[in-house]
């Protein structure tokens, strides 16, 4: 029994590193790629879903939402947002869509100015203690905002307005997952009475699941999955492998791509690859240590990445099972592979465009879509 215990948590770990299913000979060069400008707004937009394929809603930092047609570009507001705090690195954040199946857009049959499923928001709520990460949900009829709901205000309540995360994930089992970071004061991400720099799951509903890691634990979160984070501004929910996955901001060098696991600590600001910014010395106690987990991918220097997720669609056949981010710092597409061994290799693309790229979606054909903070939704295919 215990040899047939060890096998199996052999092959699930084998299971969600492996992209042996998926694996190419050969690469796509920049060149091949076609990047087609779709609109440019008047603000950040930072974050994008996809309603179907010739539709999406995109978050404006500042306080703003569009639909998108994809086809033409045009844009219409969508109004009935609530007040938020767009200071620094606050305001409206990401955004995700909950559709009938739980995970993934299946909304070709709604009518034109009504949205059946739940959008979910991310954005930063002000109050008398200062501003928190918050999750919230919507519908959308005749192009307002209707059954507003917050769900879940964090405690990560800070007077700065720094690291506030944050993305959404949605598992398909009910439960939905969003990230914080430490709002810019490193112990947070290690005090668990604390929701800051950790990522949360929630059942969709805005209550807590009971199972949990610290659920019965009484000076504990209970909101709380993961801690030890630093920033995470990336997470995605791989349905085939049935993991969920991170990436986050270090300091000067430093940034990580993680296997999230239930209860597990990641580490900041115990261990970092990162700097201090004011003399380049290390932080914390090195850069691993028992009881921590390892990341699969660090990026030295940093390239401040922005979203995450696992390519799984059929435009660029040779990426599937790669992981792509968004980069602001070093302004490029990132895509990382997991080798046989475990190792990763990296490669990045539009360096040329010299932006800083935000957020990033994939439709049902495998066609990309990012945004730019210099305010343009961009779609990328293979030239053909």
């Amino acid at each position: 029994m215990k040899c047939k215990t060890s096998l199996f948590i052999t092959a699930l770990a084998v299971s969600a590193f492996s992209s042996n299913a998926f694996t190419s000979t050969t690469e796509i060069s920049n060149d091949q790629l076609q990047v087609e400008k779709i609109h440019t707004f008047d603000g950040i937009p930072w974050g994008i879903t996809l309603l179907n394929d010739d539709t999406a809603i995109v978050t404006i930092k500042s306080g703003s939402l569009y639909r998108v047609d994809l086809d033409s570009g045009q844009t219409q507001v969508i109004s009935g947002l609530p007040k938020l705090d767009d200071s620094g690195q606050g305001g409206l954040l990401d955004i995700a869509i909950l559709a009938s199946n739980g995970v993934s857009p299946d909304n070709k049959q709604s009518p034109k100015n009504e949205l059946q499923e739940w959008l979910y928001f991310t954005y930063s709520k002000p109050s008398s203690e200062g501003s928190s990460t918050s999750l919230a949900r919507a519908k959308v009829t005749e192009n307002t905002l209707t059954e507003w709901q917050d769900l879940y205000t964090s405690n990560a309540h800070e007077s700065g307005n720094k690291h506030y995360g944050s993305r959404i994930a949605f598992d398909g089992k009910g439960h939905v997952f969003f990230t914080i970071g430490n709002r810019g004061e490193r112990d947070n991400a290690q005090d668990l009475t604390h929701q800051a720099g950790s990522i949360l799951r929630l059942n969709t509903d805005g209550s807590i699941p009971e199972d949990n890691p610290f659920v019965n634990q009484s000076n504990v979160a209970a909101a709380i999955w993961s801690y030890g984070h630093r920033n995470p501004q990336g997470i995605y929910y791989d349905q085939s492998t049935q993991t969920l996955w991170s990436n986050e901001h270090g300091p000067r060098g430093g940034d990580e791509i993680n296997l999230i696991k239930s209860g597990a600590n990641y580490g900041w600001p115990i261990v970092s690859h990162g700097k201090e910014y004011w003399n380049f010395s290390s932080i914390g106690e090195g850069t691993e240590k028992e009881g921590i987990e390892k990341s699969l991918k660090v990026f030295i220097p940093s390239i401040a990445p922005s979203s995450l997720l696992r390519y799984q669609g059929g435009e660029f056949t040779n990426w599937k099972g790669d992981f792509l981010s968004t980069a602001l710092a070093k302004r490029h597409l990132n895509k990382v592979s997991i080798n046989d061994d475990g190792s990763t290799s990296e490669q990045r693309f539009l360096e040329e465009l010299d932006e800083r790229l935000r957020s990033i979606a994939v439709d049902s054909n495998g066609v990309i879509y990012l945004t730019t903070d210099s305010g343009k939704l961009l779609r990328l295919t293979l030239k053909k």
